[in-house]
């Protein structure tokens, strides 16, 4: 095989990759585009499952400063996510912050399922946990199989999970996941959250 098929046939394969990740929680197209001075195109960091390179130039210093530095919310470890913000944060159990970043939430409006998307608002708690090769059960509508790295689902079929740093913008555009870089939500995953950890979805209005 010549070395123009081959390149041909991988650019095929990580245009099917991410037509699966956008239609697994995604559900319209956002107006907005992510910053050049934020969003690279390469990076050193591992990749999952053939995806493209992570960001090397991610501002996380952008969301954490948007978050508040300390919370009163009883003596356990919370996970923030706040929607008007496109941010999350992980707070010990002393109430101080010591992880945040970006995170985007369920859309206003489902073109495709014809309802309202957005993540339910409140305090919840985490009821299961995956890893780097958890899938939807729901998307693709009608399918599934979509990839959901590291997911932590919360509410229903409401999860926090990873996406590639490629398909950020600041926008609510899922079908009510809540999206994270998946440097983030693999330590998130491994290094603080475990079953029963509590999760605050901040209102959006």
């Amino acid at each position: 095989m010549c070395k123009i098929e081959r390149w041909r046939i991988s650019v095929l394969c990580l245009c099917f990759i991410f037509s699966s990740i956008l239609s697994g929680c995604a559900s319209q197209t956002s107006p907005f585009a992510p910053a050049s001075d934020d969003f690279a195109a390469n990076s050193n960091l591992p990749l999952y499952h053939g995806q493209a390179p992570y960001s090397s130039s991610y501002n996380e210093a952008k969301y954490v400063s948007r978050l508040p530095q300390s919370i009163n919310l009883g003596r356990e470890k919370v996970i923030l996510v706040d929607p008007r913000a496109f941010a999350w944060g992980a707070y010990d159990e002393n109430g101080e912050l010591v992880r945040g970043g970006i995170a985007t939430a369920g859309a206003d409006f489902c073109q495709d399922e014809g309802r309202p998307c957005r993540t339910s608002v409140g305090t919840f708690r985490i009821y299961s946990l995956g890893g780097e090769g958890c899938i939807s059960k729901s998307y693709p509508i009608g399918k599934g199989g979509s990839l959901m790295p590291y997911c932590m689902f919360f509410h229903g079929g409401q999860s926090l999970h990873g996406s590639p740093d490629q398909m950020f913008v600041e926008a609510n555009i899922s079908h009510g996941c809540v999206h994270m870089r998946i440097p983030d939500v693999e330590w998130l995953r491994y290094n603080f959250a475990r079953v029963g950890t509590k999760v605050v979805v901040l209102p959006y209005d």
